[in-house]
């Protein structure tokens, strides 16, 4: 059994205890947070081990987790200090690169990068993994391993972890339930009937393209029927510009991402 401690108590570190609770990992688990309060919250619900000292935390670590803000990432960093024997290290902070991570910490830590969803909650997450290209295959399966415990992990180029951290996000199906069952609302359902509607259209929609071996284009053509409703609600919302608008939010995206790197 592997000791791994996350730096930091926030929401994704909530989300990734439930994940790991939920698949009865036998890793002994530890948070450090400067947040009493938080500390105190997750033990109370994940039966978790605290810890208040960084320091004291880093030296119980067989895998540390770096789960706080981009912006927080290079003071955290820094106020560890020299690590004296080998660590594997994994950073959950959007943008910033491989290069500046080993420069903060350097030898004897080996890095790697993640990104795990929220819905890693309820077991369903999806994790991008991206390595060092010196990092030993062995290590790599055990980044893996550990982030497979709460979903489905891809591993990906660093170049390409902006992009896919974007995309990937959930925040797009909830942004997009609520806007449809607000439309459904407006055009005269309950809020709980529009609810369900939206619902059926994103999610079901979405599975039972996943789980059939039809190609999304197949499935859009017999779910948009040429001159039928479906086909003058997607013609129109194309017109108004929601491919564009998409387009604009991921570069935005894409903008702050890269941003983190230079901070």
């Amino acid at each position: 059994m592997s000791t791994v401690v996350f730096l930091g108590g926030g929401r994704i570190t909530s989300a990734m205890l439930a994940g790991l609770r939920l698949a009865k990992t036998r890793h002994r688990l530890v948070v450090h947070d400067r947040n009493l309060g938080k500390l105190r919250h997750l033990k109370k619900r994940y039966a978790v081990a605290i810890e208040t000292d960084l320091n004291s935390a880093v030296k119980q670590s067989d895998v540390l987790i770096v789960a706080v803000r981009p912006s927080s990432v290079r003071e955290v960093l820094r106020a560890i200090g020299n690590v004296d024997r080998p660590l594997v290290a994994v950073s959950l902070a959007a943008g910033v690169p491989l290069r500046v991570l080993s420069k903060l910490v350097g030898p004897p830590v080996q890095w790697a990068r993640a990104m795990p969803s929220p819905l890693c909650r309820s077991g369903r997450g999806l994790t991008a993994v991206t390595f060092a290209r010196i990092l030993p295959s062995a290590i790599r399966k055990r980044v893996r391993d550990f982030f497979a415990g709460f979903g489905q992990v891809v591993e990906i180029p660093e170049s390409k972890f902006d992009a896919f951290t974007v995309v990937y996000s959930c925040s797009h199906g909830y942004h997009a339930l609520a806007t449809l069952a607000r439309t459904g609302q407006a055009a005269g359902l309950d809020r709980n009937t529009s609810l369900l509607a939206s619902a059926h259209a994103l999610a079901d929609g979405i599975i039972a393209w996943r789980d059939s071996k039809d190609s999304l284009e197949s499935l859009l053509e017999e779910a948009v029927t040429p001159g039928g409703v479906a086909g003058a609600t997607v013609t129109k919302m194309n017109a108004a510009g929601y491919g564009r608008a998409v387009r604009q939010g991921v570069t935005a995206g894409l903008r702050r991402a890269r941003a983190n790197a230079g901070k």
